[in-house]
């Protein structure tokens, strides 16, 4: 009799995605002893057999209990999607200098010091940060317009556009208030790109990427443009530097955003471990692309039929019996 293994998933708001895709998974898995729920998680001790063969992951970087249990989880066997501990380090201003050394052309950036502290930081902590900060030496380098973003997080959230000094310090001072329990964002400041055309690519186990054109500036619901497909150069550029930048980060998951200018294509934004995957925002045709591919995935991993890019790459691997 063939043993049950069971994938997980955890998710947040989203509300099409996942029964659709605890369906898929029963759907092509049943013959192979393999079903799929929304997982339950609650304390863990330290040492358990685990109970999901493979955990999805959308909502730890909002819910820090989660990624605490999914590492944990990862340690004993589970295959997590995405690694957990690389999810935790990867921050946007690293992503910038490695797509750089890796050839993939990325907007000018600097990563700035934070506007302020919490109160158990003293000036007494801060002796190794250089002051006053280079204003205009940043801004000579970057130019104006520029964009100010938060080095970690996403959905478009404390992103300011400026476009003069005045406007860059009145933003940076929004980025340093302390409320509702959250702690002052570090921020990075990036060159602006006028774009002529921009792509956002859904990536599946590093190998399925799926071009789409995308506004930013439009409604949410409104952003991928199906009616006008990635075609040609364009598309296999984007394939080319979209693949390159899921396997050097090791995302199973993920979206890469390309701002294009001359002919350049720029990555924006590509640090979205828990990429988008609703169907009224990635439209029907996608969404059953994106059902197919994960599906393929993690049935792939249930079955030991394929590891994770993580698997044995973490110091502590070397140790555990």
């Amino acid at each position: 009799m063939t043993q049950e293994r069971v994938v997980g998933i955890l998710v947040g708001r989203e509300n099409t995605f996942p029964p659709a895709f605890v369906d898929e998974v029963a759907r092509k898995g049943a013959s192979r002893g393999i079903r799929a729920e929304m997982a339950q998680l609650g304390g863990a001790r330290e040492i358990e057999t685990p109970r999901y063969a493979v955990l999805v992951d959308r909502i730890s970087h909002e819910v820090p209990y989660f990624r605490a249990h999914l590492k944990s989880a990862a340690l004993q066997g589970t295959v997590v999607v995405n690694d957990p501990f690389w999810w935790e380090a990867d921050e946007k201003f690293f992503e910038c200098t490695l797509a750089r050394r890796i050839g993939v052309a990325v907007p000018k950036t600097i990563v700035l010091p934070n506007k302020s502290y919490i109160p158990d930081i003293s000036d007494q902590s801060l002796r190794n940060l250089e002051y006053p900060l280079d204003w205009d030496g940043y801004l000579a380098y970057v130019g104006l317009p520029a964009i100010l973003k938060p080095n970690t997080g996403g959905g478009w959230k404390d992103v300011y556009k400026v476009d003069s000094k005045e406007e860059l310090l009145w933003a940076y001072d929004q980025t340093g208030s302390v409320s509702f329990g959250q702690r002052p964002k570090t921020m990075i400041l990036q060159e602006f790109i006028k774009w002529d055309d921009y792509v956002r690519c859904i990536c599946i186990g590093r190998r399925e990427i799926r071009p789409l054109r995308y506004d930013p500036t439009a409604p949410f619901h409104e952003r991928y443009v199906v009616s006008r497909p990635v075609e040609g150069d364009l598309r296999d550029r984007a394939i080319h530097d979209a693949t390159l930048l899921t396997e050097a980060l090791g995302y199973d998951m993920d979206t890469v955003e390309f701002a294009v200018r001359d002919g350049i294509l720029y990555a924006i934004d590509f640090l979205n471990p828990a990429p988008d995957f609703d169907s009224f925002s990635i439209k029907e045709e996608s969404f059953a692309w994106v059902l197919d591919k994960m599906s393929d995935l993690v049935i792939a991993y249930a079955t030991g039929a394929a590891k994770p890019p993580w698997r044995g790459e973490h110091r502590w691997w070397r140790f555990v019996k």
